[in-house]
């Protein structure tokens, strides 16, 4: 059996600071983002999501409305239409996703 060799002892764990991995960097943005401000620079780099979004709200709300009025065909009309909306956002958001990894690799 071989004996190990010299441990070189290593900086105790801080808990209080966050950990230190090299090469990688928490936030790209130098400064803090307002919500407003993050709001906004996502809805440019994706804007079908936000439209997917207000689609699918459209179609609830209009849907509860005609229920409500009793109008039971319309109000099935705009629930499969907010079905619609709603598989839009998620391929919008996927879309997305795939051109931002597609723009980091290059």
């Amino acid at each position: 059996m071989a004996t190990p060799g010299p441990v070189t002892p290593e900086a105790p764990f801080e808990p209080s600071q966050p950990p230190v991995i090299e090469g990688f960097s928490p936030s790209v943005h130098s400064t803090p983002e307002s919500f407003k401000e993050k709001f906004l620079r996502k809805t440019r780099e994706n804007p079908m999501v936000p439209i997917g979004c207000l689609g699918t709200a459209a179609a609830l709300t209009y849907g509860l409305f005609c229920f409500h009025r009793g109008q039971s065909q319309r109000s099935q009309l705009m629930m499969r239409t907010r079905i619609a909306a709603q598989g839009f956002t998620v391929a919008a958001i996927l879309l997305g996703l795939a051109a931002s990894a597609m723009k980091s690799r290059a």
